[in-house]
Parts: structure tokens; C-alpha cells; sequence
């Protein structure tokens, strides 16, 4: 089986050290596998079982280069799968990521609906070594509280498809006060840069007379706007998993492309009585996909994933 890694995927003044390393350490564990890695340095397509990529690309997204060939890895043309790496659904518990390096894996796609994440045989033992190495641990149930928190994506994101901040909001806002009278909180993305000058000044202004929905400020760590949080909600994205495990109860919007569809909600009446879900199972299951740099350059993590090219 023959793997090809595209080291331009990456733009040449990114910082992050990282990006690199997955694509070359990738390649090192197909071969120590036994297949043929190559780590492809032009901007052309090679003939391969598996083209390997980091991060993906939005159908309307920028025409930079590194954009324009993840984009043309992506439609197979000259591969049969796609291999992408993303951030790890941990990081709340290690920020930098150090010194394990663990990544999210899938193929063809970044979403549970449209990707194939290698996890319909969990093995309880990842979860327990990923549980070690990162020191997490499943919380019980929150049962204090008084905020709503949600939590928003980056406006217009890939992850929201062709939705904006503000008008997710406004819906999801309305479907909550309608089941509970709690305060809401609104956090933006941390993320995202254009928060202050686009749709934070909307959000404060339409909001400022109403003691009952807050705007937390920009920078506020995610701990802190938890304290007094009963429960999260978001649209589908991946920080909710931290309060998940935390004990939070967790409501999102777009359960074909959140990673935590078997643990949260989607039905606002019951924010109030949430219900119990099996969060160990969830965590065995998303432990699938996780892999760190040694796992990475040593094989192991390519043998678990060659069975599902």
C-alpha cells in the first residue's frame, strides 16, 4: 500500500512546528509498517492508496496555495482515501499538547457524518492510556449551577456551514427562554479574531438592556465561565467535550456533526432534568481516533488505520 504525505498542505510561514511533524511522522510509521510512505514536497498530485493531509478546507474557502491542494487531495482523484489530522477533543485537559502530541485521525471527511473515524470496534484500553497520559478523569454530574452557557463558533466557519453567529443565536436563544428562565451566558470563540469588530458589537448592543442574557468578555478562560454554568450548549463543535466530561449537561444543535451525539441533548425542555448518559462508552469510542507522535512514527497508529482503506 503506497501512502503519500503532502508536506505543502502546510503554508511555509506557519509557526506551528506540529503541523510538520504529522506529516513526517506519519509517514515514518507507514513505512515502519511495512507499506511505502513518501513525504511529497510539491504542490502536484501523486498516484496513491491514501493521500495524507493536515487540517481541511471549506468549499468557499481561500485560494492560497496550500488551500488549493488540500482541496485537490480531497476529491480523490489521485487517491482512494483521504487522511486528515485535526486538533485533539482533549485539549482542554493539556493545552499544549505536550509532550504526547495527540491528534484526532479520520478519512475523507471531518465531520462523524461525512468521515470515517476507524471507531466501530473501541478497545476500553485507549481511553484508559489516553485517561493516563492526560490525567482525565469522568466527572459525576454537575448538579449546581445557574447560568446557561453557550458557546459560539467561529462566524461563518466551516463548522457552521452557511450559518452566521448571530442568527444561530437568536434561534437557539429562543428555543432556550422558552424552557428555562436562567441567565444565558455568551462566549465567543476564543479563536476567532474577527469576534470584536464584526458581531460582538451587535450582540452587546442588542442585549445590554436584558439582565438575563450576558456577554462574557473576550479572553475569559473557558474555567471561568464555567463556575457558575448549569449546562452548555453549542452548535457542533468540540468545546463542549471538556464540560462533558466534567459533568455538565450538554445541548447542541447539529448532531450529525458533533462528536458527541450519543451524550448531549438537542431538545431544550429538558434543560432543566437532563438525562444520564453513558459517558465511558463515548470516551472508549472517541479514544479511537486519538493517536500520538510515537503511536504515530512507530506504526502502530497506521496498522489500526490501513484496516478501514
Amino acid at each position: 500500500m503506497k501512502v503519500v504525505s503532502y508536506y505543502n498542505v502546510v503554508p511555509n510561514k506557519n509557526k506551528s512546528q506540529e503541523k510538520f511533524d504529522i506529516l513526517t511522522k506519519f509517514i515514518q510509521g507507514v513505512n515502519a509498517a511495512g507499506d511505502t510512505g513518501i513525504v511529497h514536497k510539491g504542490y502536484d498530485l501523486q498516484k496513491c492508496d491514501v493521500g495524507m493531509i493536515q487540517g481541511w478546507q471549506h468549499e468557499v474557502g481561500k485560494n492560497a496555495p496550500h488551500l488549493q491542494l488540500r482541496q485537490r487531495v480531497m476529491q480523490r482523484t489521485a487517491n482512494k482515501r483521504v487522511c486528515t489530522a485535526d486538533a485533539n477533543l482533549f485539549l482542554y485537559a493539556n493545552k499544549t499538547n505536550h509532550p504526547h502530541h495527540y491528534l484526532r485521525y479520520s478519512f475523507d471527511g471531518v465531520f462523524p457524518n461525512t468521515g470515517n473515524y476507524f471507531d466501530d470496534n473501541p478497545n476500553p484500553s485507549r481511553w484508559q492510556q489516553i485517561s493516563n497520559h492526560l490525567g482525565i478523569k469522568i466527572e459525576e454530574p454537575r448538579v449546581k449551577g445557574k447560568n446557561i452557557l453557550i458557546c459560539l463558533q467561529r462566524n461563518h466557519g466551516w463548522s457552521m456551514g452557511s450559518l452566521s453567529v448571530v442568527d444561530w443565536l437568536d434561534t437557539t436563544i429562543a428555543k432556550i427562554t422558552q424552557c428555562t428562565d436562567r441567565t444565558i451566558v455568551i462566549r465567543a470563540h476564543p479563536g476567532d479574531k474577527k469576534a470584536i469588530t464584526s458581531y460582538l458589537p451587535v450582540l452587546i448592543q442588542k442585549y445590554q438592556h436584558n439582565n438575563k442574557i450576558k456577554i462574557s468578555a473576550l479572553g475569559t478562560p473557558l474555567e471561568q465561565d464555567l463556575r457558575k454554568a448549569w449546562a452548555v450548549v453549542n452548535h457542533n463543535s468540540s468545546s463542549i467535550v471538556g464540560p462533558l466530561i466534567q459533568g455538565y449537561p450538554g445541548f447542541v444543535t447539529d448532531l450529525n456533526r458533533s462528536q458527541c451525539a450519543e451524550v448531549v441533548h438537542t431538545d431544550f425542555s429538558k434543560i432543566e432534568n437532563p438525562q444520564q448518559f453513558d459517558r465511558q462508552k463515548w470516551l472508549e469510542r472517541i479514544s479511537m481516533f486519538h493517536w500520538n507522535f510515537d503511536e504515530l512514527s512507530n506504526g502502530v497508529a497506521w496498522k489500526h488505520m490501513r484496516e478501514y482503506v
